[in-house]
């Protein structure tokens, strides 16, 4: 009986197996981009830690944790890059960080999609990552996009709210190179 017991744990155990830990990886990147009076610009933020955990044949064992330093954005433009930590964009000196975590993994078609949650100066959105993950011999790559809309965030208050000077949308885009976790 106990043996009949202990095969029941152990199988139960292996349908909960514990994803893949990653860490982060120099040539790792995180940008955006976003429409300025028709024309397009692109960003990056230069710091950001994300704590990855990923398997793609047990999703359910997988989650992303991701947190955002706002005050190391550069779009190579300077009145922009010295706007954008200000009150009237990510307002840094209130809330430093943005941080994304999912809360489910689901496939569609091909695809996967990460569904977590945004939290940017203090609001709270639902974003759908969809997911490049590519397995490699020390680790892995790992690619995500998604489209967010900036005044759900707050981000562009006063003159900057009008969507006809600047777009609405901003699209996000993060390539992480992955090792394996130390």
């Amino acid at each position: 009986m106990k043996s009949i017991v202990c095969l029941f744990v152990l199988s139960a155990m292996c349908g909960h197996a514990l994803a893949a830990d990653y860490q982060v990886e120099k040539g790792s990147t995180l940008s955006f981009s976003g429409t300025f009076q028709g024309e397009t610009f692109n960003g990056s933020f230069g710091k950001f830690e994300a704590r990855i955990s990923y398997d793609p044949g047990n999703l359910d064992a997988s989650k992303f944790d991701v947190t955002v330093d706002l005050a190391s954005v550069t779009t190579g433009d300077k009145d922009r890059d010295a706007a954008l930590p200000g009150s009237e964009f990510f307002n840094v000196g209130k809330f430093p960080s943005a941080h994304f975590v999912t809360r489910q993994f689901k496939r569609s078609g091909d695809e996967v999609i990460a569904e977590g949650t945004l939290t940017i100066k203090g609001v709270d959105q639902p974003v759908d990552l969809a997911i490049k993950f590519d397995a490699k011999d020390a680790g892995a790559s790992l690619d995500v996009s998604t489209e967010v809309k900036r005044l759900d965030f707050d981000i562009g208050s006063g003159d900057y709210a009008d969507t006809s000077t600047i777009a609405n949308e901003v699209g996000i885009k993060a390539h992480l190179e992955l090792g394996a976790k130390r």
